[in-house]
C-alpha cells in the first residue's frame, strides 16, 4: 500500500496520533490538507484515503489517493475520487485540481486519465523517496471539463 508513498507501513503509533490529531484539526472548506477515508460501504471497512489540499485562494486544490493493495481494482478509487471532484467543483466552486504521482505508477495514472484529467508535464528524477530518485507525472483538471464530462454522458 506505501509503495509509491512518502511514509512506510507499518506506520509508528506516535506518527499516527500526531496525524490523527491533525486530520481532526482540519476543515475541507479552509485552505491546506484535508483527508477523506474510503470505507466500504457494506461493512464500514477503511481501505484507503483521498487527499486534498486546498491552496491559500480557495479556487485550486491537488489530490492524491491510496487504496489498500486488497481493494484495488474494484473501482473504489474511482468512486472516491469522483464523489470528491463533484464536491471541489460543484459544492466549493474550484477552478482546477491537480494531482502528481510518480511515472511508474500506471494506476494512479490510469484513475487520472480515466477521470479526465490532462498529463501535464514529466519530472524528471523529481523526487527522493525510499532511497531513491524517481520521475513524476502531473496532472491537472479544470471545472468545465469536469462539468462538460458529465453533461456529454448526460448525468
Amino acid at each position: 500500500m506505501a509503495r509509491y508513498q512518502s511514509w512506510d507501513a507499518p506506520f509508528p503509533l506516535l506518527r499516527a496520533e500526531t496525524a490523527v490529531a491533525n486530520f481532526i484539526a482540519s476543515d475541507p472548506d479552509r485552505a491546506g490538507w484535508f483527508q477523506y477515508a474510503i470505507e466500504r460501504a457494506e461493512d464500514r471497512v477503511l481501505i484507503g484515503d483521498v487527499a486534498v489540499r486546498l491552496h491559500d485562494n480557495l479556487e485550486q486544490a491537488e489530490i492524491g489517493f491510496t487504496v489498500a493493495t486488497a481493494y484495488q481494482k474494484r473501482g473504489y478509487a474511482t468512486e472516491a475520487v469522483s464523489a470528491l471532484l463533484d464536491r471541489l467543483f460543484r459544492v466549493q466552486g474550484l477552478h482546477k485540481v491537480s494531482g502528481e504521482c510518480d511515472a511508474r505508477n500506471t494506476a494512479s495514472a490510469g484513475l487520472f486519465e480515466r477521470l479526465g484529467f490532462t498529463r501535464e508535464g514529466f519530472l524528471r528524477q523529481q523526487t527522493f523517496i525510499k532511497g531513491e530518485w524517481t520521475d513524476d507525472l502531473i496532472y491537472g483538471l479544470l471545472a468545465e471539463e469536469w462539468i462538460m464530462g458529465d453533461e456529454a454522458q448526460g448525468l
